[in-house]
This record gives C-alpha cells, sequence and structure tokens, in this order.
C-alpha cells in the first residue's frame, strides 16, 4: 500500500459519520449525531432509516450476514451471525435488515458468565445497540457494536457499566465547568489512548508447547543465556518478518477505522507494541478490541502466534496495556491540559485534586480493575508498577500543589516567584519534569497513564472505574461550591484541604523499591498484592454506594462481578496446574529418565576402561537425581492439591485454595524442572526452550 491510498482506505470498513452524512437523510443524521454526542433517544423512524443505509451500504461492500458484536465477561468478544437473506415464500429471498435487527437482538444469556444473576433456566439475554460506536464489516459480515443485558435489564457484559460511568462523568464535570463560568460547552467525554504490548513467536515452536497452548504462558523454562540485558531488543530494527505482520495489521485496522500510529520493538525479544491516537473512551475501547482480535487474525496468517497473556516467559518482561486517560469538551479543549492563565489554571487544579483525590480514596477499585490471574505474575515485577497505588506528578506540579498547602509562594527555578492565590496562579507547562516509568498511576502533561492494565485486558474495566470515583469526587466538589457564597474563597480552601488530606497518594520516587513498599505501609496505602487479595473490596459498602449512587452497577451486578472474577481465576490457575501435572508427567520425567539412563551407560561403558575418569558424569547423575527427587516430593504435592480441589465450593474458596496450594506447588515445581532443564543434553529436551521460543523469528 502507497502511503497516498491510507486516508482512502481509512475507515472504509465502516459505517462512520462520513457515511452516514451521504446517505442519511439531513434530519435523520443530526438526530444520529445528537444521540453520539450527547446521549438523545432515536426515533423508529430514524433507526429505520439507519437500518436501511446500513443494510445498503453493507451489502455493497460485500456483508451477507450481519452480527450483535458485544463484550461478554468471558474476557472476549461474542457475535452470532444471521444472513441478510429473508424467504419471499416463492421459493427466492430478499436481503433485508429492518430497524429491530438493528437496535435489539436475543441471546442466550444463560450461556455466558452472570455471577449468580441469572439461573441457567432464566435464559433471555438482549443486545441493544450502542450509536456511540460505529458499525463495522469484518471477514464478510457487519458487526453492530452492542450493549449485553438480562431479561431484568442487568448489565452482563464490559461495555455497559462504561457507558454508565461515561454519563455520570459527564454530568459531574458540567457541573464543575458552570461554576467557571462555562455555559457552552454541553458535554465531557473521556478519553483513552491505549498502548497494546505483545509477543510474537513463530507457531511451529508454540505447537510443541502444551502450556502455551493451553495457558498462554509457560509453565515451565529455565532463563536463556541471554535475555534482555543488552538492552537491544529496545526500539531496535524491526524484523523485516514481524514488520511484514505489522504492515498487515496496521492496514486491517486502519480500514476498520482504529487509529494505530506507533509500532516498535520492546524490551523483551519478541516483544512488540503498538500504540493508538486518543479517541473517545468506548470507542477507544472497541478499538482495542479490534486489535486484539486484529493482532492474533494476521500472525496466523504469518505463520506466527501473538500471545497477549501478561507473563508468557518467567525471566523477561512482561506485556501491560498503558491506558492513557484524559476528559474532552465538546469544544476540542483538554480539561487536564495545565493553563497558561488564573482562570484556567484554577479550573485544571480543580479538576486534577478530582483525580488525585478519587485514586487515594479508590485504590482498592483500581487495583481491582487489572485483577487477574495473569496480571498477578507481572505486577511488581522489573518491567510493572507494583501492587501499591500511588501517583506520579512531576517536580513543578508537586511544588505548585505544596505552595497551596503551605500558602507559600511558589518558586518556579526559571520564573521568578508567583504568589499562590486564584487570582495569581502560575503558568504550568506542559511535560515540564521527566517521566517515572515505575508509577502506576502517572501525570504526563496532559493525561493520566494507568500503567497496570495488563495486556489480556478489555479496557472498559478499569475506565469504568476511573470515570465512576472522579465522577464522584467532582459531584462532592459541586456540591460544595455551589453551595458557597464566596466561590474563589471557597475553591482555595477546597484546593487546600484536598491536597492536605490526600497527598499521601503522591509519590515521586523509585516504586519498585523495598523502601516504598515500607514507606507506603507507613502511609496507610493498601498492598493488594494478588487477585484474591483484591476482590473482596469491590463489595465495600463505601464502592457499593458510590457506583449506585452514579447509576453505575447495582449492588447485585458489583456482586455478580466479584463472582465472575473469582471463578475466572480459580478457573485459570486450575487449568495451569492441570497443564503442568500433564506436562511433568508425559514430558518432563520421560526425558529425566532418558538422560540418566543415557548417563548410566557412558558410566558404565568408561568404567570397562580404568584409565578413563568417570568423575564428570557421575557428578551430573548425582545433581539430576538429586533434583529429580525434589521435582517427584512437589510432583506428588500437586497431585495431592488437585485431588483436594473442590468445583463444587463457592469461587471464593476454590480461588484461595488455587493461590494457597496449587500455585506454590507449581512454582516449586517449576523450580525443579527448570534446574534439571539447564544440566541435561539439548536432545533430551520435552519442548523448545527459551532461546527456542524468543529467537523463533529469525529475520
Amino acid at each position: 500500500m502507497k502511503a497516498s491510498e491510507i486516508p482512502e482506505i481509512f475507515g472504509s470498513k465502516v459505517f462512520n459519520d462520513k457515511v452516514m452524512r451521504e446517505r442519511l437523510p439531513e434530519n435523520d443524521y443530526i438526530a444520529v449525531r445528537r444521540a453520539i454526542e450527547f446521549g438523545e433517544p432515536l426515533t423508529i423512524q430514524t433507526a429505520k432509516s439507519v437500518a436501511k443505509a446500513m443494510k445498503e451500504w453493507a451489502i455493497e461492500n460485500g456483508a451477507t450476514h450481519f452480527t450483535h458484536w458485544f463484550q461478554p465477561m468471558t474476557g472476549i468478544t461474542a457475535e452470532k451471525h444471521d444472513g441478510f437473506i429473508e424467504p419471499t415464500g416463492t421459493g427466492e429471498v430478499i436481503m433485508k435488515f429492518s430497524e429491530k435487527s438493528l437496535v435489539k437482538g436475543e441471546s442466550d444469556a444463560s450461556s455466558f458468565p452472570s455471577g449468580g444473576l441469572r439461573a441457567t433456566f432464566e435464559a433471555r439475554g438482549y443486545t441493544a445497540w450502542d450509536p456511540t460506536s460505529y458499525a463495522f464489516i469484518k471477514d464478510g459480515s457487519f458487526y453492530v457494536p452492542t450493549a449485553f443485558c438480562s431479561y431484568g435489564g442487568e448489565a452482563l457484559d464490559k461495555k455497559t457499566p462504561l457507558l454508565r460511568s461515561m454519563t455520570a462523568l459527564k454530568k459531574q464535570a458540567l457541573r464543575v465547568l458552570r461554576l467557571f463560568g462555562d455555559n457552552t460547552t454541553q458535554t465531557v467525554v473521556p478519553t483513552v489512548g491505549a498502548e497494546q504490548e505483545y509477543f510474537l513467536i513463530d507457531k511451529k515452536v508454540y505447537e510443541k508447547r502444551l502450556d502455551l497452548i493451553h495457558c498462554g504462558r509457560t509453565l515451565f523454562g529455565a532463563r536463556p543465556a541471554k535475555g534482555q540485558e543488552l538492552e537491544d531488543h529496545y526500539y531496535g530494527a524491526i524484523k523485516s518478518r514481524v514488520a511484514g505482520f505489522m504492515k498487515e495489521v496496521d492496514e486491517e485496522l486502519w480500514k476498520l477505522g482504529v487509529y494505530a500510529k506507533t509500532k516498535h520493538n520492546e524490551v523483551a525479544p519478541a516483544q512488540h507494541e503498538l500504540a493508538c491516537v486518543f479517541t473517545s473512551c468506548n470507542l477507544a475501547s472497541d478499538h482495542n478490541q479490534l486489535t486484539m482480535e486484529t493482532l492474533k487474525s494476521v500472525a496466523n496468517r504469518h505463520g506466527l502466534v501473538c500471545l497477549l497473556h501478561e507473563k508468557p516467559f518467567a525471566s523477561v518482561s512482561g506485556s501491560g496495556k498503558h491506558n492513557n486517560w484524559s476528559l474532552s469538551t465538546d469544544k476540542g479543549e483538554n480539561l487536564l491540559e495545565p493553563g497558561e492563565t488564573p482562570q484556567t489554571n484554577a479550573r485544571f487544579l480543580l479538576f486534577l485534586l478530582a483525580v488525585i483525590k478519587a485514586v487515594d480514596e479508590y485504590q482498592d477499585l483500581l487495583r481491582i480493575s487489572v485483577a487477574t490471574a495473569g496480571n498477578d505474575h507481572r505486577l511488581g515485577a522489573s518491567e510493572a508498577p507494583p501492587a501499591i497505588i500511588s501517583i506520579y506528578l512531576g517536580e513543578e506540579l508537586e511544588g505548585v500543589l505544596k505552595a497551596i498547602k503551605e500558602d507559600t509562594d511558589y518558586n518556579a527555578k526559571t520564573r521568578g516567584e508567583l504568589q499562590i492565590g486564584l487570582s495569581v496562579l502560575p503558568p504550568i507547562r506542559k511535560d515540564s519534569t521527566d517521566r517515572n516509568r515505575t508509577s502506576p498511576f502517572a501525570f504526563t502533561g496532559n493525561k493520566f497513564e494507568f500503567r497496570m492494565v495488563g495486556s489480556s485486558a478489555n479496557i472498559s474495566c478499569p475506565n469504568f472505574i476511573i470515570n465512576t470515583i472522579v465522577a464522584e469526587e467532582l459531584c462532592q466538589f459541586a456540591d460544595r461550591l455551589e453551595r458557597a457564597t464566596d466561590f474563589n474563597a471557597e475553591l482555595h480552601a477546597l484546593l487546600k484541604e484536598t491536597i492536605t488530606n490526600h497527598d499521601r497518594i503522591i509519590f515521586s520516587g523509585n516504586n519498585y523499591s523495598k523502601e516504598w513498599e515500607k514507606e507506603a505501609e507507613r502511609r496507610g496505602l493498601l498492598n493488594l498484592k494478588s487477585t484474591v487479595d483484591a476482590l473482596p473490596y469491590y463489595a465495600l459498602d463505601k464502592n457499593v454506594a458510590t457506583f449506585k449512587k452514579h447509576a453505575v452497577l447495582s449492588e447485585n451486578e458489583i456482586r455478580s462481578r466479584m463472582e465472575i472474577l473469582f471463578e475466572n481465576y480459580a478457573n485459570i490457575v486450575h487449568i495451569e496446574a492441570l497443564t503442568a501435572l500433564d506436562m511433568a508427567r508425559k514430558q518432563v520425567i520421560p526425558s529425566i529418565v532418558k538422560y540418566q539412563t543415557f548417563i548410566l551407560k557412558e558410566i558404565k561403558g568408561k568404567k570397562e576402561y580404568p584409565e578413563l575418569n568417570v568423575a564428570l558424569e557421575e557428578g551430573i547423575l548425582k545433581d539430576i537425581s538429586t533434583l529429580a527427587d525434589k521435582f517427584n516430593v512437589y510432583l506428588n504435592k500437586l497431585c495431592k492439591h488437585l485431588d483436594g480441589y473442590k468445583a463444587s465450593l463457592p469461587a471464593k474458596q476454590r480461588a484461595e485454595y488455587c493461590k494457597g496450594k496449587l500455585l506454590p506447588d507449581m512454582e516449586k515445581l517449576r523450580k525443579y524442572a527448570d534446574a534439571m532443564e539447564l544440566i541435561i543434553g539439548e536432545e533430551f529436551n520435552p519442548y523448545p526452550v527459551y532461546e527456542d521460543i524468543l529467537y523463533s523469528v529469525k529475520y
């Protein structure tokens, strides 16, 4: 593809604004735009008009089927395809797509996780068109993005709470803007740019690793001689095979209207990244789902496999998905953009402090938003933030906030002294200080980068939580300021009070250090190291109250999600334990026995010649036998604990059992298997080792 062709193909498979403007009557187009921008409902007549235009456009572009595309609590997207064909009664067919087909679909809700919201026999589930996310064509089908709910209206998906949270955030942000004299802004939208990390390995190698096939990560594997120590892969020249893959990924995503912009090699061997331009939170979430699907499908066409697990290889960096979050108005203003005038600076600081207060008061929810069995292996390692939530602001912003807190002058090094006060707030530069790559939640000029999100995650989850908790703080601010008799004085008091009460969450040092862990404990910050530790916080009274207040989740919906997350954790770890047992019995043990037999034969052969020394062989045999004995001890423990796993127990108990019993057994089993892998000869390896996998793409 030529560069000049990109604007032409971009969005060519999307029923986007351009297509709607061309194909819809003006009144219907305006109605759809108002639905997208302001959440206004559509009439049946407009829905009919849209459905007709969609059908004609989709068929012209080769679609034969349509599907309601939704995001159930399985962690992946779901779709059921129906043909446009309708029988005429004369043995012929017509192509039909009604407003009913567009607006609502029905699926078997009992077949998707509901966390107890639905009994198995209560099967109805409905998909409802989301007009804020454009429909598109993929693989000969017309995809309509939808929300998914039960017969009783409970959310059964990840999109519904996101849409609700965006509505809540808009409402509270507008209240604050009105207090600053902005009476023209009509909507505020959270915007997101997601950075997607992933590993790319040869398919032939992948197919020889049972753990990668079943679990997405290696359960055994010794550290390679060369990993990422030289830091030569990061931003290095992209191999031609990988470049071809990346080129096709870009082209496929551009056709789907995904703003894929940046691509490069990441830190670990075989690791890469794709980043997208900012767009509305909901659209960014859909785009990221499409990105992950496209990475996998295109990789398969190139004889490759894309791994999205957070920690597929134990000894090198894992993969995250940095979630860059900000707030934008319909006038194009970024509310987290530091201003150049006192009035906009005061507004900026209020929105900034709403985020700081939200992060401090809802550390538990932010940790839960990224909690998975896979991400537990990554958080706290050398490439990811720890499980402790904190905020990095940078030297200048910290200085401004400190000056407000202490009622002192702010001494900007390059600007002289500036009096802190609402009438003379200092200009605050964008990118005023360096980044802190160890921070979980860092302010990076005009946005917050939430770096704890795992690479396989649906970003709807962290974003609906960020949206909700920030909406709550803005609501509290607006309630207080709306009652004020002296707005400026009350605003100044509010800023000072908020900084004083919540500056414990601000930390600019090394988040990886042991010293920070101790300091965080002293400050009273949470350190929820595992998913099992974090999930019970979901249903705390304060969290339930906040979600209910802003109509994002009911208490039943919260408890159902908590149940689903416990269930998911238990199932994943249980599958991993069964896979480890299978590999240990069928691959590791036979390879050990073959190697021991080989060494014994060597010793026996040499003993026929007294002049030959067998100390080396005897030493190797002793070492491998010692390790094999220890391996067998933990294999037996794993077998025992797997036998003790009770599928009938509640999900929380099963998750606790998996964390306390199965994971430690698997770690010990791996320790001794990996040690033996470093001893046995290459020809005895039962599966491709790390060198084979990480360097499987050679050109």
